[in-house]
């Protein structure tokens, strides 16, 4: 099990170094000069090549990269191109952020989508059954942001039960930050919840069919104790694997969320750096967004090892 988790750990690595340079050669496709950017068009040469010589993109190629990503272990990005702070103290303050919507929506979604799934398939063969699949079915085709917008006229504007925006720290004040985080967590969720309720009934229908659950419930179980005694356990892994893969494009589908919602995460630091070109944010922003991605990946392989006996017996 301990060379299972080493090698995920390798893998770990090899995939943020690439990732890494993957990213750095795509900005660098990106057409415009950072400095003429920063200057404007009226920026002389002279001054256009100090403003190069002073952001670094003079020097080549392989120099910038060894210089940017030789920072990254340790948070350190470099300094904005366009506001010249230093970027690192920005990030660290907005995947707080995103990191609280996204573990709360997808804590949400997990919810309401286990005892509805396992409902369904339990179920499967009657009304409240076919309901759920229905309903569950329906909602994966609503695009999370619209799922926002219809939040906000309904209980914001027409209800008046929550702000329609904002953002308030937990520690600032709970309550305020409960009422405003309560729409977008629940924007987030919506669609992720009904993407895993599918998920689970499939999988939970996989297990009632196996023999072992058979000759559980000739024992005496009821059909559900036996899925919950026996059952659940098993189902859970190919659950884990789409939760994990659910969970990373939640990441991403907060970045408009966050718009919608004029919350001051990842998602926002992005879209303006994006609107200002100002490459070395993006940069860094979407190193952050694939870090926490590989390490949800990381994680869920752990996972499997400690749930699966089958894996630690294989490891």
């Amino acid at each position: 099990m301990v060379m299972r988790i080493l090698t995920n750990l390798v893998r770990f690595v090899a995939t943020f170094v690439a990732a890494t340079v993957l990213v750095f050669l795509v900005m660098r496709t990106v057409p415009g000069d950072p400095a003429q950017i920063a200057l404007g068009v009226d920026a002389t040469p002279e001054l256009i090549a100090q403003t190069r010589a002073e952001f670094g993109t003079d020097r080549p190629l392989i120099v910038q990269y060894l210089e940017w990503v030789r920072g990254l272990p340790f948070g350190e990005f470099g300094t904005s191109y366009v506001t010249h702070q230093n970027i690192s103290p920005l990030v660290a303050d907005r995947v707080q952020v995103s990191l609280i919507l996204v573990v709360l929506a997808m804590l949400v979604a997990l919810v309401i989508a286990i005892p509805m799934g396992t409902l369904a398939a339990v179920k499967h063969r009657r009304a409240s059954g076919a309901v759920i699949s229905a309903i569950s079915q329906l909602a994966i085709a609503i695009p999370g942001f619209l799922a926002g917008i219809l939040l906000v006229v309904v209980f914001a504007l027409n209800l008046g039960w929550f702000p329609a925006n904002g953002w308030t720290p937990p520690g600032q004040n709970f309550g305020q930050f409960l009422s405003r985080v309560a729409l977008p967590v629940l924007a987030l969720a919506s669609v992720q919840a009904a993407i895993l309720t599918r998920y689970v009934r499939s999988a939970v229908l996989e297990v009632m069919s196996e023999d072992y659950l058979r000759t559980a419930r000739a024992k005496g179980l009821s059909p559900l104790a036996a899925l919950l005694k026996h059952g659940l356990r098993n189902a859970a892994i190919p659950v884990l694997t789409v939760t994990s893969v659910q969970l990373a494009a939640l990441i991403i589908g907060a970045v408009v969320i966050e718009r919608v919602f004029v919350i001051p995460g990842l998602g926002s630091m992005l879209l303006d750096a994006v609107g200002n070109r100002d490459l070395l944010t993006v940069q860094s922003v979407v190193m952050v967004l694939v870090g926490i991605t590989l390490v949800i990946n990381l994680l869920v392989d752990v996972f499997y090892t400690v749930l699966d006996p089958r894996i630690r017996k294989s490891a």
